[in-house]
């Protein structure tokens, strides 16, 4: 440890005399007696050193310290763009995944139901005739199933979804861990009924068969509808393409966003008639605002 000595001399006058008088001049550091009209006047010096010692070693610390704490900034701030990182990766395989998923089931059970149809009318009409009635009912269910399942939706969503069964659905509303989450198990469960209606239909002639195969597939039909604009736009779990530049679906992803945000005490809880329902309750305004940002958002993200 360096240390650094420096002195300094200060004068003190001491005077010892009879009579008071002044001295405007100090005498000289050893003065001799001087005896002046009778009066002695005898004077001293007294040196005071001042000594100041400087600590080198605590100024090295100083800036050791200050070098310590800017390698600790850049590690914290290394360590966070690390967990970036590693977050982007993760979801990058997580959208992945569940892409793969949502294409092997699209294609799967698109493929398997227009072979349904197709197969179907060619075996209804062997014998040469078309069973008219037959195919209008299996067309026109198939419609009515599929918009008859966004009102269905709606009142499950909200009345078992968000009630007996916000135990699974919760999962919906909390950040995702993997590329799946409990929530997926209503798609599979509405899955069953839909491939009951389609084989009890593909495998019976007439007319209930034809309804149910109608029915079957107008569910089919929504589930696909659903999952590319809830899964994929609305929640991004995978890329949809042109179906972000549709003006109507833009506003059900925005409506339904807004459902997550329970602005309106989770209104709306349908999808697809979600901008109307929150028309009802008086949420235009917000809707439209939704629908600003997410178009920023995409803009900024292109």
């Amino acid at each position: 440890m360096a240390v650094g000595l420096f002195a300094t001399a200060t004068p003190k006058l001491f005077r010892l005399h009879q009579h008071s008088q002044i001295l405007h001049k100090p005498p000289p550091v050893f003065a001799p007696l001087v005896f002046r009209h009778g009066t002695i006047h005898k004077t001293r010096r007294k040196t005071c050193f001042t000594v100041c010692v400087i600590m080198e070693d605590e100024k090295r610390n100083r800036q050791s310290g200050i070098l310590k704490n800017e390698g600790f900034d850049d590690m914290n701030n290394q360590i966070p763009s690390e967990r970036v990182a590693e977050k982007l990766s993760r979801k990058r395989s997580e959208r992945f995944t569940y892409l793969v998923a949502a294409v092997m089931s699209t294609f799967g059970i698109t493929s398997m139901a227009v072979m349904a149809v197709y197969y179907r009318f060619s075996w209804q009409m062997e014998g040469g005739e078309v069973p008219l009635s037959e195919m209008f009912g299996t067309f026109a269910l198939s419609v009515g199933a599929a918009v008859g399942m966004e009102f269905w939706a709606r009142w499950a969503h909200k009345a078992l979804w968000h009630a007996s069964l916000w135990h699974m659905h919760e999962s919906h509303h909390r950040p995702r861990e993997g590329p799946f989450e409990l929530n997926d198990v209503f798609a599979i469960i509405n899955a069953g009924p839909a491939i009951a209606l389609l084989s009890y239909g593909f495998f019976h002639k007439g007319l209930v068969p034809g309804l149910c195969f109608g029915a079957g597939l107008g569910i089919t039909v929504f589930g696909m509808a659903y999952m590319f604009v809830h899964d994929g736009l609305v929640h991004k779990r995978f890329p949809v393409g042109p179906i972000a530049n549709v003006p109507y679906f833009r506003r059900v992803a925005a409506a339904h966003q807004l459902h997550h945000s329970d602005k309106f005490s989770g209104v709306p809880y349908g999808l697809f008639l979600g901008p109307k329902e929150l028309e009802e309750v008086g949420g235009l305004e917000e809707l439209e605002k939704e629908i600003s940002r997410r178009v920023k958002s995409a803009y900024k993200g292109s």
